[in-house]
């Protein structure tokens, strides 16, 4: 099943509330079990959100950016784009929309194929589960989405 079969059959039944409208029943600010956003556009969100907190408390995101460059400093054991890759596994196994948009990106930027995107998300579904089962395609689709855009730009490796 397709992610446009699933969204029609979500939109077009009716709730056990007797609307169409799943907004109907979470009131604090539904959006969509199977949103098709989950890549710029959950970033473009987070921004302000994040913008205005780390002015409330910027010495913590100071500190959480050095531990983010430490981390993902070049030159380890690792390349980056595997790091970034477990990452997005991690953010899979998390359940966090905006980690996974990050790093999708930034695995993407690092020269991640989507082969190995795919893969290292596979390895996710087995040790997460069923919930895996529903983020790491959230999670692949913000790869390609940062992936494709890259490519369009000249800077992504070619499959």
């Amino acid at each position: 099943m397709c992610l446009a079969e699933t969204e029609s059959e979500v939109t077009s039944s009716t709730t056990e509330h007797g609307t169409s409208d799943p907004g109907a029943i979470y009131p604090w600010g539904y959006t969509g079990l199977m949103s098709t956003e989950h890549g710029k556009a959950v970033l473009d969100e987070l921004a302000p959100l994040t913008r205005d907190l780390r002015k409330a408390i910027p010495d913590v995101y100071d500190g959480f950016r050095s531990l983010h460059g430490a981390a993902f400093a070049p030159g380890g054991a690792l390349e980056v784009k595997h790091k970034e890759l477990i990452a997005l596994a991690i953010a899979v196994a998390t359940e966090c929309d905006g980690c996974i948009a990050s790093h999708a990106r930034a695995a993407a930027k690092a020269g991640a194929s989507k082969e190995e995107c795919a893969d290292a998300l596979g390895v996710t579904i087995l040790m997460g589960g069923g919930p895996a089962t529903i983020w790491a395609p959230r999670a692949y689709a913000a790869f390609c989405e940062f992936y494709d855009a890259a490519r369009a730009a000249g800077s992504a490796p070619s499959e």
